[in-house]
């Protein structure tokens, strides 16, 4: 079950999410916490939902089917974050992946500072897995600490474990050039470090994909590192594949696989022919 925004391009929030399932064969249900305006270039609006209307969403489903895990993406709202904490806080046994940052979502200037701190107060301390990318993190930390210069990233990281956090995914992590740093931290500090080949380009969606493929690893029996190794991968080949559908970024393709499959196929039918 995903929550986030509905976004009408595809590109990130629900519909990403839920294609991101079904590539990986799992049946996503999703909870709409705000709705997006916008295009490939940028978004240019947001309407939020009643936090009453969002907590309605996901109690009808959850009363009458099993859930696997919770993916919590861009809530919007003080108020969708309040209600989400209180649902998944019934379910404790349940994985929660959480994925709160739209990088690009409209600031919201003192709202935005508030709707952090409430993250991390009520939605953290029950997160099995976080994904935030280097300056997300950096982002965050200014809601406990005074910003600083400094490398601040492992120290950070820890804080977010300490807070309740079972695992942090750090993406954009310290790197050669040509490639991408991805770091998993735990309560004994760093799990595993991943280093994949840059994509050049620009691109809308790529963070969703990597949240929503840990939530399906996991729901599929992975433990959370071979699920964070898996899902890079995928996000790796998704966005190699991204498609130009419009006139701004890419969009990263979570069918890329159906399509190789089918190109092998046209190839035999030409062999055979």
């Amino acid at each position: 079950m995903t929550f986030g925004v509905a976004d009408p391009v595809g590109a990130v929030g629900i519909q990403a999410d839920l294609a991101t399932f079904s590539s990986m064969g799992c049946h996503g249900l999703s909870v709409i916490t705000s709705i997006l305006i916008g295009d490939t270039g940028r978004i240019e609006d947001i309407q939020q939902i009643d936090a009453d209307w969002v907590a309605d969403q996901a109690r009808v489903m959850l009363e009458d089917m099993p859930v696997t895990t919770f993916k919590v993406g861009a809530v919007g709202s003080i108020e969708s974050v309040s209600v989400i904490a209180e649902i998944v806080s019934d379910y404790p046994e349940i994985p929660l992946i959480l994925d709160p940052f739209l990088s690009a979502m409209p600031d919201q200037g003192q709202d935005s500072e508030e709707l952090l701190i409430a993250i991390r107060e009520l939605l953290i301390p029950q997160t099995t897995v976080m994904l935030l990318s280097a300056v997300e993190l950096a982002r965050l930390a200014e809601t406990w600490r005074e910003p600083s210069s400094e490398d601040m990233l492992d120290l950070d990281a820890m804080h977010i474990i300490e807070l309740g956090c079972e695992y942090l995914l750090v993406t954009g992590t310290p790197t050669a050039a040509t490639e991408i740093g991805n770091t998993l931290f735990n309560d004994t500090g760093v799990v595993r470090e991943d280093q994949w080949p840059r994509v050049s380009g620009s691109f809308s969606g790529a963070g969703s994909t990597l949240s929503a493929a840990i939530a399906a690893m996991l729901a599929n029996g992975l433990d959370v590192p071979e699920a964070a190794s898996e899902a890079q991968e995928f996000t790796l080949a998704a966005v190699t594949a991204a498609q130009r559908l419009g006139m701004g970024k890419r969009i990263p393709d979570r069918y890329f696989w159906a399509r190789e499959e089918a190109l092998q196929g046209l190839h035999a039918d030409d062999a055979n022919g």
